[in-house]
């Protein structure tokens, strides 16, 4: 009997391999060797999932819970899913001299969010080993901290696994608190920040920099993430700042030094990052919605983060600054963007809120005894893959639970993703006769 191959489509490989991955973790996480004591196999998904996605919510606590090994998994994990696991298979293909395939290109160019596949393969080893040298970094500047405190083979440790953690946006932190044991201390607040925005830029910027280091000959891309991710970052600052300073549960009873900091790291961690140095459950409700925006929007295309992507949402802003000034084509910098990117903009928004509702409502449903709010900063959290918590996850219900391993998978691959891959796409080769519609 002949057995007929299944094609699939990049999307669907992407997805496809995200899902084994997630399965293989969970596996391996529900091996007695993983855990100090047994754990459900909901959670072993849940932990499994959280880590593929680098989204960092997690229903049991990490370092009391998991073993050397869980924890090595979980790192292995984390490093899968942020750089993607496309880019380790043509490392083993490289590795075995294998030539790249005409597909292969075209898959790695899907997952890494590439307009094109010219040296897409020089990409990959670019990035991957600009991962490594900036984790290593990574490692041991937090060393110089946590050595000191823990000691050589645990401070090690510790350093190891946050930097990995931090880089790939992931958020995973060892300790029940996360980080907010080290609230003003100025070298775990600048070297975790420093870790997760650079992963936040997307590897094709940091390629970019490291080739054409002048501001002027950077791509249009990487002018538009690094001025986003500033402004970003110092409005998320001084928002988090002024909102929180009177909050004695977060950051009003710090001296001023420390309550610069605290802002600083929640403004930007809020992104995709995870990581948290005040109880994330006590803000105030203007920060913890404002949060939400950040949540939504994410990191960079092609980075370790997700979100509908910062060049989508500014790309959404000056498409709503040219329809006022009424101007047909959107441009920037002494560039026009293509309309299909400009609605490309408008479809992957549209399908982060559709996607949002969705599972908002269900949440609402499984688990209504939890306040809305904090089943939205829940939701919004796991679609942009963010990790941050207001202290429901572990009290979610197993319903509750799948619906939030769903969107955390759904904010990884992406929603536009999934429909292309469902979708039957055909080329459009018929032309009607244009009509108005009124709209406003």
């Amino acid at each position: 009997m002949k057995i007929k191959r299944v094609k699939l489509s990049p999307p669907q490989f992407l997805m496809t391999g995200f899902g084994i991955t997630i399965l293989i973790g969970t596996l391996l996480l529900m091996l007695p060797v993983s855990t100090v004591d047994k754990i459900s196999w909901m959670d072993a998904v849940f932990t499994a999932a959280s880590a593929t996605t680098v989204t960092g919510l997690a229903v049991v606590d990490t370092g009391t819970v998991f073993t050397l090994f869980g924890e090595a998994v979980i790192m292995v994990l984390i490093q899968v899913g942020g750089l993607g696991f496309m880019t380790f298979a043509v490392l083993i293909i490289l590795f075995l001299r294998r030539k790249i395939t005409l597909k292969e290109r075209l898959l790695i160019q899907e997952a890494l969010s590439q307009t094109s596949i010219g040296g897409i393969v020089r990409l990959v080893l670019s990035l991957f080993i600009f991962s490594l040298i900036i984790e290593l970094a990574g490692v041991v500047l937090l060393a110089t901290v946590w050595v000191p405190e823990y000691g050589w083979t645990e401070g090690l440790h510790v350093s190891l696994f946050h930097s990995i953690s931090a880089f790939n946006n992931a958020g995973f932190s060892l300790w029940s608190d996360n980080l907010m044991g080290y609230v003003g201390d100025p070298v775990i607040n600048l070297v975790i920040t420093g870790l997760f925005i650079l992963g936040g830029l997307g590897f094709t910027v940091l390629v970019d920099i490291y080739r054409k280091p002048q501001f002027n000959k950077l791509s249009l891309h990487s002018k538009l993430m690094i001025i986003g991710t500033l402004v970003v970052n110092v409005i998320a600052l001084l928002f988090i700042f002024f909102s929180e300073y009177s909050n004695a549960a977060t950051i009003g009873n710090l001296p001023l030094s420390e309550k610069l900091w605290a802002s600083y790291f929640q403004g930007v961690t809020t992104r995709t990052a995870g990581f948290n140095t005040v109880d994330i459950g006590s803000m105030e409700g203007s920060s913890v919605l404002f949060m939400m925006v950040l949540m939504f929007i994410g990191a960079g295309s092609g980075s370790t983060g997700s979100g509908i992507k910062l060049t989508t949402a500014i790309i959404i802003i000056l498409t709503f600054v040219t329809y006022l000034q009424h101007k047909s084509e959107v441009s920037v910098f002494g560039r026009t963007i293509r309309n299909n990117i400009v609605m490309r903009a408008f479809a992957i928004t549209f399908a982060g809120f559709i996607t949002i509702f969705i599972c908002l409502l269900g949440l609402t449903i499984t688990d209504p005894e939890l306040s809305f709010l904090e089943v939205a900063f829940e939701v919004f959290s796991a679609f942009g893959t963010v990790g941050l918590s207001m202290g429901i996850t572990a009290d979610l219900s197993a319903p509750g639970k799948l619906i939030i391993i769903v969107l955390m998978f759904l904010g990884r691959v992406g929603p536009i993703t999934l429909a292309f891959s469902l979708a039957a796409i055909k080329p459009d080769k018929i032309r009607y006769a244009k009509e108005d519609v009124y709209t406003g």
